[in-house]
Order: C-alpha cells, then sequence, then structure tokens
C-alpha cells in the first residue's frame, strides 16, 4: 500500500501545496496477491480546495475507485465538485478503462450529497447521482473498495467529523495487514486514539502551534505536541504531520512532536511518497 500527498495545507491553499487530500494506492501486483483484481486500486482521502488539479499528477480522475471524506469543510470537500465535472463530461467516460465502477464511490458524513450539490450550484436536472454514488459513513462500520478496508471513526471537531483507517495488503514492517490512520481534523479525544491504534503510519493534522493557539477553544485542531501524544498513546509505528497551514513553521511542528514521540517524524510534502 501506498500514500502519496497531494495536499496538505491547512484550512485553504497555500502557496507550496493544495488543501487537504491524499492519495492512496495498491498496485495490480499487490492486489493480485491478496486474491483481487489485478489492477491498481486508487482511493482519495479529502479533496480540498485546489487538490483535483494537482491530484493528475499521480492518477487519472477516471480510474478512481473512492473518495473518502473525513468532514464537510471546504479545505476537505470542495473540489469533488470539480471531479464531478471531470467524470461528468470527460470524453473518455464510459469506456471501459480498469474495471472501476460507472458511479464513482463517496463516503462523507450525512448531508454530503446535499452539501454536493449546492457547493457545486446544482440546478433542477443537474443529477450529480449519474455519476456519484454518495454514501454516508457509520461510526465504526467498515466499507470495503477491492484491497481496501476503510473504517471511519468520529472525532473531536465543530461539525461531524471522522478520521478514516485504511488497511490493505501486506505491510512491509511487519507482512500483516497495512495500516494507515488519517485524522482529517480533530482534537484530541478517544476516536483518534483508537484510530491510530498499532497503526504503520498515522497521518496526523497538527495546525495548531504550542503557545500561540492555547487561547483557542478545544475541539478544532492538534498542535504537533499533541498529535505526537496521541501517537504514543496508540502506539502508532511512523508519525507524518499535516494539515499545516500557510503561516506555520514545519520544523517547529515537527519538534513539537519530537518533545511527545520518540518514533520517526516527518512532515507532508506535495508528492511524497509513503510505502507501508
Amino acid at each position: 500500500m501506498r500514500l502519496v500527498t497531494v495536499g496538505c495545507s491547512g484550512s485553504f491553499a497555500g502557496p507550496e501545496s493544495p488543501a487537504s487530500s491524499y492519495l492512496v494506492q495498491v498496485p495490480a501486483a499487490e492486489a493480485a496477491a491478496a486474491g483481487f483484481e489485478a489492477r491498481d486500486w486508487n482511493v482519495v482521502l479529502d479533496l480540498g480546495n485546489g487538490s483535483l488539479g494537482t491530484l493528475q499528477r499521480f492518477v487519472d480522475p477516471l480510474d478512481l475507485d473512492a473518495v473518502a471524506l473525513s468532514h464537510l469543510h471546504p479545505d476537505h470537500f470542495v473540489d469533488v465538485c470539480g471531479l464531478y465535472v471531470y467524470l461528468r463530461y470527460h470524453p473518455e467516460r464510459g469506456s471501459t478503462r480498469t474495471g472501476v465502477p460507472s458511479r464513482l464511490t463517496v463516503l462523507g458524513p450525512s448531508g454530503t450529497a446535499g452539501r454536493l450539490e449546492a457547493a457545486y450550484g446544482a440546478e433542477p436536472g443537474d443529477a450529480m447521482a449519474e455519476e456519484l454514488d454518495v454514501r454516508a459513513w457509520e461510526a465504526g462500520v467498515p466499507v470495503q473498495v477491492g484491497p481496501l478496508t476503510l473504517e471511519p471513526y468520529r472525532v473531536f471537531h465543530p461539525v461531524e467529523a471522522y478520521g478514516v483507517r485504511v488497511t490493505g495488503p501486506s505491510s512491509l514492517r511487519t507482512g500483516e495487514r497495512a495500516v494507515l490512520a488519517y485524522t482529517g481534523d480533530t482534537d484530541v479525544c478517544d476516536g483518534v486514539v483508537e484510530l491510530a491504534r498499532d497503526a504503520d503510519l498515522l497521518l496526523s493534522e497538527a495546525a495548531f502551534h504550542e503557545g500561540r493557539d492555547d487561547g483557542v477553544e478545544p475541539g478544532i485542531h492538534l498542535t504537533g505536541r499533541r498529535a505526537g501524544e496521541v501517537a504514543t498513546a496508540a502506539g502508532a509505528h511512523r508519525l507524518v504531520l499535516t494539515h499545516l497551514p500557510a503561516w506555520n513553521d514545519p520544523e517547529r511542528s515537527r519538534t513539537e512532536a519530537r518533545e511527545s514521540y520518540a518514533g520517526r517524524v516527518d512532515v507532508a510534502t506535495t508528492g511524497a511518497v509513503f510505502d507501508l
């Protein structure tokens, strides 16, 4: 299983990166070895503003198997509107390309379909459902997408929000199934610790800095230190910090995380690839 950082800027697109979006891939050989169709499988976690353009560097959107949305703030979902246009009007849509379904599965919080229609400005007769099969998460209920299992965990944010635990073919670390835990946006809570339990890689937001953001009410974002505390409590084996706003110092976030977590700490950048 492979994680590709498409966008990692927090809250809005920055000068170096679009907003949140992450591509999870299982190459054809690994899928076949796991007993699934021998083709590349592609799932996107979040599709925030600016990310659809960058996503096309790494995969043709026609080859996506699913989009999984953590929550419905624009920096995590709004480029699904552009994806809908791509799917509806691309001249090769409808042809047999890779075995992907004719309607793209979109997983998200309750109300996702209506929120997409509102964001797109859909008029009567604009049937987004012809291209998008929108389904609501149920906390703790896994969803199978070929060789990948996606399990949502409720997390602590001002709106209905989920972290997503992705389980795929054999881990490079253990030889057993690989586990990626993605926090979405959250503050510290029981859900995010359980999400990250024994994960090969914890992809954690760290939008706040210690000291600078202490006066902000709880339930919005983690700091690097709090992300490290989650990783330590969960026994996660690697920590990658993401969702850093353009005004943040990435090295400060990394230093904070190292104060509370003894494992490897990286900061996500657009185009970075992590093999699990």
